[in-house]
């Protein structure tokens, strides 16, 4: 079955929108005909391309509330509009909590939930001039279950998940937000986490449907949400994560 959103003359920006899921989410946009904008610290080798369209990439720093305010007044002066604004930049390596300093933990917050603030923060009176604009805000399942090794990145993704429901209702009816929540994803980095082939399939094991969720898919969730199909949707969390996990409890009963 075939099915199409058409978000032509539509401006969307994704931060940390290069590589992994953010690159699944600009590819998503990019098939839809928008216009897509993207940022990151560093500058990217190659750049997603789809029918000879491509993101336009900003050197930005996401943590730093002055480089996103002129970020997004450059994209508004350029386009003469923004409709969509994802924020998607995020992550933190493993590290034990007491292990790693108080600084290490600020920079993960900082990354990981003040970015988001500092996208929110400059993007709104641009949502609400579009009529109608989105704020999506990508969040994770460690937000809702013990994470142990990445604790503080956890904790601030659950605050992004309290901050989409308070900005839904404060900024109602003019912008509708939304997050969609990642479980485990396929990306190139994701060896660095899961291992090699046989210890990712295990891991995929762990999951109801089985496999982990292509970068692709997320963006075919932020496509819906930002769509109007989605119309009166805000401050919901969407689950992308084939199930979550199974419970443990499970391996160890009789019709197991």
């Amino acid at each position: 079955m075939s099915f199409t959103i058409d978000m032509t003359g539509q401006v969307v920006l994704v931060t940390g929108g290069a590589r992994g899921v953010g690159d699944g989410i600009v590819e998503t946009f990019l098939r839809a005909g928008a216009e897509v904008e993207i940022c990151g610290r560093s500058t990217p080798e190659t750049l997603r391309e789809v029918d000879g369209r491509q993101a336009r990439f900003t050197s930005v720093d996401v943590r730093e509330a002055d480089q996103v305010v002129r970020w997004v007044e450059d994209i508004v002066e350029r386009h003469g509009r923004l409709d969509v604004a994802v924020n998607n930049a995020g992550g933190a390596p493993y590290a034990g909590f007491r292990d790693a300093s108080v600084r290490f933990h600020q920079k993960i917050t900082d990354l990981n939930f003040m970015a988001t603030v500092n996208v929110a923060h400059a993007a709104h009176r641009h949502l609400v001039d579009a009529g109608e604009g989105v704020l999506l805000n990508i969040t994770s399942i460690s937000a809702r279950r013990p994470s142990p090794g990445t604790a503080v990145y956890g904790a601030a993704k659950a605050a992004v998940e309290s901050l989409t429901t308070s900005l839904a209702v404060e900024w109602a009816p003019a912008v509708r937000v939304n997050a969609v929540s990642c479980g485990l994803v396929a990306t190139p980095g994701s060896v660095d986490h899961y291992g090699d082939e046989e210890q990712a399939a295990r891991v995929a094991a762990t999951i109801p449907r089985g496999v982990f969720a292509t970068p692709q898919e997320v963006g075919n969730a932020c496509l819906m949400l930002a769509s109007p199909l989605s119309s009166h949707i805000t401050g919901a969390v969407l689950n992308v994560d084939g199930g979550g996990e199974w419970p443990a409890f499970l391996a160890h009963t009789p019709n197991s």
